[in-house]
């Protein structure tokens, strides 16, 4: 057996559960704050994460108030945070938050912030 890779760094992506979206709207959401996230990282943070393999963690909140809340967390801890607004053009209304990406951050860092939440 190969032995299951260890992650010093990881980016997390939580998406609300309480707006009506199809499972590729869930995914576009979460592939903008991917993106974004990782352009608000610090260059270290982005070369530590990418040279171990990019791991990410889809997670899921009950609403818009969690997100903002979490994003207080990570911005006073240091790690990068984006909230990722709907422009409106399919399924959602426009400026509707949708989901929050954090990091590439530390694992045991982004774990103290979202260890409680579900996977999506």
């Amino acid at each position: 057996m190969v032995p299951e890779p260890e992650f010093k760094y990881k980016q997390c992506i939580i998406i609300r559960n309480d707006v009506k979206m199809s499972c590729g709207k869930k995914c576009a959401q979460a592939g903008h704050a991917a993106i974004v996230a990782y352009e608000k990282s610090s260059l270290t943070m982005k070369k530590a994460w990418m040279n171990e393999g990019q791991k990410k963690v889809v997670l899921k909140v009950s609403d818009q108030k969690t997100l903002f809340e979490l994003k207080t967390l990570a911005v006073s801890a240091g790690i990068a945070a984006a909230l990722i607004q709907d422009a409106g053009m399919t399924e959602i209304p426009p400026g509707t938050i949708t989901a929050l990406g954090l990091g590439p951050a530390k694992c045991e860092d982004l774990d103290k912030i979202t260890g409680s939440l579900s996977l999506l």
